[in-house]
């Protein structure tokens, strides 16, 4: 069954001192857009994070949040800065000796002073992160998949009433078409009989007439497609591929035959029916947005 592209999918996974969490959200764009936001220095992943999505998504803007801890006991080492520090120790005896100060400058309070120390981030075994990550980016993926799933079920739910209800209302259209041919010529003969009481009328001319309003008032191939348009939008529905395009230029089609029908009708009853189905049609239209 198709899947909607609306959903949210989270996991985080602690290996070997590394833990990485990935949350993914996704919401409905006519191709696979992904959007990234992570921490600069595991920005090599992002690489391998497209490639994974791409292979597990079809559609949909997904932006994909990392966060990285590097826990290690080899993730960053402290630099001293010996000569700096001498600089201030050299500055703080001349300073004791010209204004009799004691010294009181320990180990501790030396580290503290400005720029002597710097914590070095280690680099990153690319290998080892790009493990984990793959790890928590599939399981996030699956319950991101698991969510649009559900999701699409729901919808896909309701677009087949609303199908139904656009095909009720075909139903309602081919009754009432062959009406609209008899009560043409009922108001041309009475029209005629009033305007022309005295005048013998032309039969065959008003049954040629009555013929070509007929052919031209005809929505048989209109309502045979619309029949065929739906039933292949049911088809669609019960597959698992990704089918919102397809779903997307049937729904267009649909609305160009109900375009035809309103403009051939010439009838109000018929026209009413029209404009409800087309009113279920741009709701079945933005529905299908949102399906995968």
């Amino acid at each position: 069954m198709a899947g909607s592209m609306t959903g949210f999918g989270r996991a985080s996974v602690l290996k070997d001192g590394r833990e990485i969490s990935v949350e993914l959200k996704s919401v409905n764009h006519r191709y696979l857009d992904i959007g990234f936001r992570m921490p600069k220095h595991i920005g090599f992943l992002e690489d391998e994070i497209r490639r994974t999505l791409s292979t597990r998504l079809s559609r949909g803007h997904v932006d994909v949040f990392v966060i990285y801890r590097n826990m290690r006991n080899d993730a960053r080492r402290v630099e001293l800065d010996k000569a700096l520090l001498c600089a201030y120790l050299d500055a703080a005896r001349g300073a004791s000796a010209e204004f009799g100060l004691t010294d009181d400058m320990t180990l501790t309070a030396a580290l503290r002073l400005p720029n002597v120390t710097e914590i070095i981030e280690a680099d990153e075994d690319r290998g080892a992160v790009t493990e984990v990550m793959t790890i928590a980016l599939n399981a996030a993926c699956d319950e991101l998949i698991a969510m649009r799933r559900a999701e699409g079920d729901r919808l896909c739910c309701d677009l087949r009433q609303r199908l139904d209800a656009v095909m009720s209302l075909c139903n309602c259209i081919a009754e009432r078409a062959p009406g609209v041919t008899e009560a043409y010529r009922t108001r041309l003969n009475e029209r005629i009989a009033s305007v022309l009481a005295e005048v013998e009328i032309d039969r065959a001319r008003l049954a040629t007439e009555i013929a070509i309003f007929a052919d031209r008032a005809n929505i048989d191939e209109e309502l045979v497609r619309l029949s065929s348009h739906v039933a292949a939008a049911h088809q669609l529905l019960a597959s698992d591929d990704a089918v919102g395009r397809k779903l997307d230029f049937i729904v267009q089609e649909m609305n160009r035959e109900f375009n035809t029908i309103g403009s051939k009708a010439n009838d109000s009853s018929i026209t009413a029916l029209v404009i409800d189905a087309k009113a279920e049609i741009e709701k079945i239209r933005e529905q299908v947005q949102n399906l995968e």
